[in-house]
């Protein structure tokens, strides 16, 4: 199979965003990995599904790269978007994934390694290395031994790697080698002379690394099969003969690095999107309904629904209610108005531009300023006196007549000068 990642990463990535947006992601509170109800809801809205059918790679990744790159937090178990988040739904994708990637090295949330289930004995004292080297060791590697548009074997990678000493050395020490094993901890230990060769353990964390990662930011084109039987190099091992695979990404063959991820690995200082060929899927119709001609991919069924309520199999109905209800999430009205333009192909009636139009306005019409303290003066002239003085006054608003507010980081400052004036909080 081989799998062009470059077109479908950012239509992912916005899909991933909405679903954060509309409270479907929830992963655990200590672990923060995504639960595998969230793994499904992801699965399903990528552009192309995930690269194996009932193989988390990319919807396993999807929610971690979320929280890595602060596009969203957890909070009670569900991702929220952060403000950045909000604003990585109108920003080139390609800014965001290069972001996305340069955080994930300096920091990504899980060791990538863990997902090699079969090696056992990882959670033990001093027995795995700091995952911030190895992640920088496989960059430096794509950027070092890819060429942008050429194929390379993971085989002639390791290769290169290896003579240019790029090794994401896995194990602490010779002794903790031994902690390490397959199947039994001691007859299946690594620490046995050609036990732990490269490519079973420098070898299987740069393949996912680059398979879940790299991939899922179509930062590389991936030619790849089915894992089981897919490599044989641990075959050797004690206890090799009950596993019919090391790891999800043994089915890794080659990749290939493309021009995002040219730019994304700094490689090259710009980029520019391959055009799209336009489809104009939906109709817009004076009476607010919004109608689906052709076939929706998920990405764009989830941004209908964040904005409109379904009330057919092909038809969505804009509402005063829907779209407050989505500014409530944090969206922007701007951003239907470009999503409708592009696949419509023709202006918007002037009822629905209206509507948008009163909607965004009226909404602008207050603003959240945040919590603050409320001072509570005895008469209106002390309330004048305080709101007056140069420095207690510089700190405080007048609140109606007897009332002062004061923001919470000017609390402590407001204290001390109102105490000047002879004022005790």
């Amino acid at each position: 199979m081989i799998r062009e990642t470059e077109a479908e990463a950012p239509a992912n990535l916005h899909a991933v965003l909405q679903l954060c947006a509309a409270g479907r992601l929830r992963c655990g509170e200590t672990t923060r990995r995504p639960s595998a109800a969230t793994v499904t809801a992801v699965t399903s809205a990528l552009a192309e599904g995930d690269f194996y059918d009932g193989e988390a790679i990319a919807a396993y990744a999807w929610p971690l790269l979320l929280q890595t790159g602060g596009l969203a937090e957890l909070t009670a178990g569900k991702l929220r978007l952060t403000t950045r988040g909000h604003t990585a739904l109108g920003r080139p994708p390609a800014e965001t994934i290069k972001d996305l990637w340069r955080r994930w090295i300096s920091g990504g949330l899980i060791d990538e390694f863990s997902r090699v289930e079969a090696i056992k004995g990882q959670r033990g004292k001093n027995v795995l290395t700091a995952e911030k080297p190895r992640r920088q060791k496989v960059a430096t590697a794509l950027t070092r031994c890819c060429e942008p548009g050429e194929w390379l074997t993971v085989d002639d990678l390791f290769a290169q790697m290896r003579a240019e000493r790029l090794d994401p050395v896995i194990a602490r020490s010779s002794r903790a080698l031994w902690k390490l094993y397959l199947v039994d901890p001691e007859y299946g230990s690594l620490g046995y002379a050609g036990y732990a060769d490269w490519p079973i353990l420098e070898g299987r964390y740069t393949l996912a690394v680059l398979f879940e990662y790299a991939a899922t930011l179509g930062l590389i084109d991936v030619t790849y099969v089915r894992p089981d039987g897919a490599r044989r190099d641990y075959h050797r091992n004690w206890g090799s003969g009950a596993l019919s695979r090391l790891s999800r990404y043994d089915g890794l063959k080659a990749i290939r690095l493309t021009t995002l991820g040219a730019y994304a690995t700094g490689r090259t200082r710009t980029y520019k999107a391959p055009a799209a060929p336009a489809e104009h899927l939906l109709k817009v119709l004076p009476n607010f309904d919004i109608v689906v001609t052709g076939t929706l991919p998920p990405v764009d069924r989830l941004t209908l629904t964040a904005y409109a309520k379904q009330t057919s199999d092909h038809v969505w109905t804009l509402s005063a209610r829907s779209l407050r209800d989505a500014l409530g999430t944090g969206r922007s009205l701007d951003h239907l108005r470009t999503f409708l333009h592009d696949r419509c192909g023709h202006p918007l009636p002037g009822t629905v531009a209206t509507l948008l139009t009163d909607v965004d306005h009226k909404a602008r019409q207050v603003r959240d300023r945040g919590l603050v303290h409320l001072i509570e003066a005895a008469d209106p002239a002390t309330a004048v006196l305080i709101a007056n003085d140069r420095k207690a006054g510089a700190l405080c608003q007048l609140l109606g007549d007897r009332h002062l507010w004061v923001a919470p980081e000017n609390e402590e400052a407001f204290r001390k000068a109102a105490k000047t004036l002879g004022y005790i909080l």
